[in-house]
């Protein structure tokens, strides 16, 4: 979830094949907003809130959760869904109210837009720190973060089982030197947690990225193929093993924190205080086994988002 990625992100059908993919191969910040207007059930209408997030399968599944217990407060919940963060920052908050993001994720993007994209690095692998850090880029922004969540979402990259056995590869650092293909997000492109950070921090040389998602369908069916030699996808992706595929580890830290945290208008929230409640609760009852598991009901057992969502949210008690 970066500048850009949220990075989000994770999970794939055990075949790798028949999902449907969310995250379409290539963005920009030209492509077209698809929203989905929602109404509210249940209580008094409290307005509009307007929603916007990426949409691979854990930001979609995570919305929905945000969207459920907006929709139990009585607003009426509008909600867009684009390929990259740069789609929607481009209009937040002007145009959207509230968006589930990354703590580092946001706070990169945001420094790289004020300072360039040579800009020294103000997250950290600490979600306090870094928050604290990223302060003066969310005032500017007249964006103001609520409560950040246990549950971590962090870019993580993988190979082949076979791979990783014929050239005795368990870690990034094994890689140093080697020449590789990387499939992943077209953002991932000079990312200190991405293809940056595997340049600079591993001594990777990446020959070619191939634009092919996050933790997609066609990313993981790149690397399968022998296409790619390295994919993207997050610490939370529970479907590599049944594709034979395997996670290296980052021995050497590129990866800083990516706690969900919601962000929220300032001038929204100053309007509507009372959704601070309600998404603090969602974020305080997230931890990373708890969600690693509702996002493989959507991406292994094909239910829908908006479903894992209710039946989680009912069972917490987070809306009723």
């Amino acid at each position: 979830m970066t500048a850009q990625l949220p990075t989000h992100f994770r999970r794939v059908l055990a075949t790798g094949l028949t999902l449907g993919a969310l995250l379409t191969a290539t963005a920009c910040a030209g492509d077209d907003l698809a929203e989905d207007d929602n109404a509210s059930g249940g209580g008094e209408a409290s307005g509009t809130v307007r929603i916007a997030s990426q949409s691979f399968d854990e930001a979609a599944l995570v919305t929905a959760m945000y969207e459920a217990v907006l929709t139990d407060e009585g607003y009426d919940v509008e909600k867009t869904l684009v390929d990259t963060r740069d789609v929607y920052m481009a209009k937040f908050p002007a145009d959207f109210d509230v968006v589930p993001e990354y703590v580092a994720g946001l706070g990169d993007f945001l420094n790289i837009e004020a300072n360039g994209p040579e800009a020294e690095t103000v997250t950290t692998n600490d979600a306090t720190e870094s928050i604290e850090a990223i302060k003066p880029l969310t005032d500017e922004a007249g964006i103001t973060l609520l409560d950040p969540s246990p549950a971590a979402s962090q870019n993580a990259f993988f190979v082949t089982e076979d791979y990783a056995s014929e050239n005795g590869v368990s870690a990034l650092s094994d890689l140093e030197g080697e020449s590789v293909v990387l499939a992943a997000a077209p953002d991932c492109e000079g990312r200190p947690d991405c293809e940056g950070g595997l340049t600079s921090v591993y001594g990777i040389e990446i020959s070619e990225l191939l634009p092919l998602g996050y933790a997609s369908p066609e990313t993981y069916q790149s690397v399968i193929d022998g296409e790619s030699d390295l994919g993207l996808t997050g610490t939370l992706d529970g479907t590599l093993d049944d594709q034979g595929l395997v996670l290296l580890e980052d021995d050497r830290g590129i990866q800083p924190a990516q706690n969900l945290i919601p962000a929220v208008s300032t001038e929204f929230l100053d309007e509507h205080p009372e959704v601070a409640e309600p998404l603090n609760g969602l974020m305080a009852a997230l931890d990373n086994e708890t969600l690693g598991e509702l996002i493989a009901r959507v991406t292994v057992d094909r239910e829908k988002p908006e479903d894992v969502a209710s039946d989680f949210l009912t069972e917490e008690g987070l809306i009723g």
